[in-house]
């Protein structure tokens, strides 16, 4: 008999409507689980154990009583500790809101609760979701469920959304809510055998989400598989009249609309992915991923991004900037922590705050963001990069007059050691390589578990789509899924 805790979203959604188990014998499956890990994986930063169950509850009521349920009824799941949840401690992984307490809850979770959706908890992160290892969380590092073969060496769930990746890929949840800056939801999804999509921005509101760079965060699903990330992020996505940047238009039925069939459809693979240096064996997934393609009716053509060279050096500027601008709003003044030394006069505690309360590598990039912001090099980096910003998106749009999707690889290689790359900032950033670009343009992507590699490690592929296509894209994703089989998962040793 298959275990609950191996069921994803829509098997758990349909079995708790049908009756096979209740929603309460799920949370509990998984409650368990997530104690059961937490002090090997350090997935989550706060169990919530109590509402799991109390979602529970209302669901398995609702169904007793013959009312409707929700897409998301009796699933329980992890919600990043980015996203503010009403009388839940929300820390963004950082010394700077620890113990902070929202009394208001962020849009994405909000209406994840409304489609029936229960919290096990907040899960762990880069701090600020500033990272690529899920090393910078005050709360300690993650902790893959994925080993090499023959070592104990523990390896990045990825970063930022780490902890959601390294909770789905060991049971601890059948999905996540993730946030993707310049690849935060794919990059981990790739490195733990998980799927994750990241949809145009605007289509999941930023109210109530910690900020990090305010014109490049969006929120996302991740899960096991395709059909399981549509049906979730059916339910988070829709305008916000509190978010400036929503998008007001209606949300598809995507999942009513999936369909691994290609026909028809051209496949881009831009040349210009294919960077020096690349691992043999990311360079032979992308050729399988090409041949899946093809094997789904699709046409492979080859497309120019010429811009892409400057992606990331862009990112490093643009991010930056503007964590320098969003995150001056924690001073100890009037949330989060306060470090007020004897005798300290109001600039003393805004040093010594900000010293104890911010990570080395938040305290980083605000220090880049501050730099190329100010008056002397305003022009000379932030201008220019924004200009860059554009021509980026302007390859994109040229690239999609022909083709429909794009696929590439999602990362440069497979997990690493933790610790292995924590001494070089720009070996850690070179990760976002592939996955940068298009959070620049703020198209839809997702990473799709593709294989393993030598070590026995998961590698993904990415897909990238017009803006506002995540049809195509969660087809895409479909077609490549329908075609790799990906059902390896990590051995238990947690």
């Amino acid at each position: 008999m298959t275990e609950i805790t191996d069921l994803g979203v829509a098997a758990i959604r349909d079995g708790v409507a049908a009756g096979q188990f209740s929603a309460a014998e799920v949370a509990e499956a998984f409650n368990a689980n997530v104690a059961a890990a937490q002090g090997a994986l350090n997935a989550f930063i706060v169990a919530t154990p109590q509402k799991a169950l109390e979602a529970a509850k209302t669901v398995d009521d609702a169904r007793a009583k013959g009312e409707a349920l929700g897409p998301m009824a009796g699933v329980p799941i992890g919600m990043k500790d980015l996203f503010a949840t009403d009388g839940v401690q929300t820390s963004a992984a950082s010394h700077m809101l620890e113990g902070f307490v929202p009394r208001y809850e962020s849009t994405v979770s909000r209406k994840l609760w409304e489609a029936g959706a229960g919290m096990l908890g907040k899960l762990n992160l880069d701090q600020f979701a500033m990272g690529s290892s899920n090393e910078s969380s005050h709360f300690g590092a993650v902790v893959s469920p994925w080993r090499r073969p023959g070592s104990n060496a523990p390896l990045t769930a990825g970063g930022s959304s780490g902890g959601s990746s390294a909770a789905i890929a060991a049971r601890l949840a059948p999905a996540a809510t993730g946030t993707d800056t310049g690849g935060s939801i794919r990059q981990p999804a790739a490195y733990t055998g998980t799927t994750g999509i990241k949809p145009t921005y605007g289509r999941c509101s930023r109210w109530g989400v910690v900020a990090y760079a305010s014109s490049l965060d969006q929120a996302g699903a991740m899960a096991r598989d395709v059909t399981d990330c549509a049906i979730m992020l059916e339910s988070m996505a829709g305008f916000d009249p509190k978010d400036a940047t929503s998008l007001d238009m209606p949300v598809p039925n995507w999942t009513a609309s999936l369909s691994g069939d290609l026909r028809g459809k051209k496949v881009g693979i831009p040349r210009e992915y294919r960077v020096e240096g690349m691992a043999p064996e990311i360079e032979a997934m992308w050729e399988q991923g090409i041949a899946w393609a093809r094997d789904a009716g699709a046409e492979v053509v080859e497309v120019s991004l010429p811009h892409t060279q400057y992606a990331l050096a862009a990112y490093y500027i643009i991010a930056p900037a503007e964590a320098s601008s969003n995150l001056a709003r924690y001073d100890g003044v009037r949330y989060g922590l306060r470090d007020l030394p004897d005798g300290a006069g109001l600039q003393d505690m805004y040093a010594a705050t900000r010293a104890a309360g911010f990570g080395a590598e938040v305290k980083r990039r605000i220090l880049i963001g501050t730099y190329v912001l100010s008056a002397g090099f305003y022009d000379a980096y932030y201008t220019k990069a924004q200009k860059v910003r554009t021509l980026i998106s302007q390859d994109f749009a040229t690239a999609f007059e022909e083709v429909d999707v794009l696929l590439t690889p999602t990362a440069p290689t497979a997990a690493f050691a933790l610790g292995e790359n924590q001494d070089d900032p720009v070996a850690m950033y070179l990760n976002d390589v592939f996955t940068v670009p298009a959070s620049l343009a703020g198209l839809p992507a997702m990473s799709v578990p593709a294989g393993l590699d030598a070590q026995g490690l998961p590698l993904g592929l990415q897909i990238i789509g017009r803006p506002l296509d995540e049809q195509g894209v969660l087809n895409a994703g479909l077609a490549i899924e329908s075609q790799a089989q990906f059902g390896t998962r990590p051995e238990r040793w947690w």
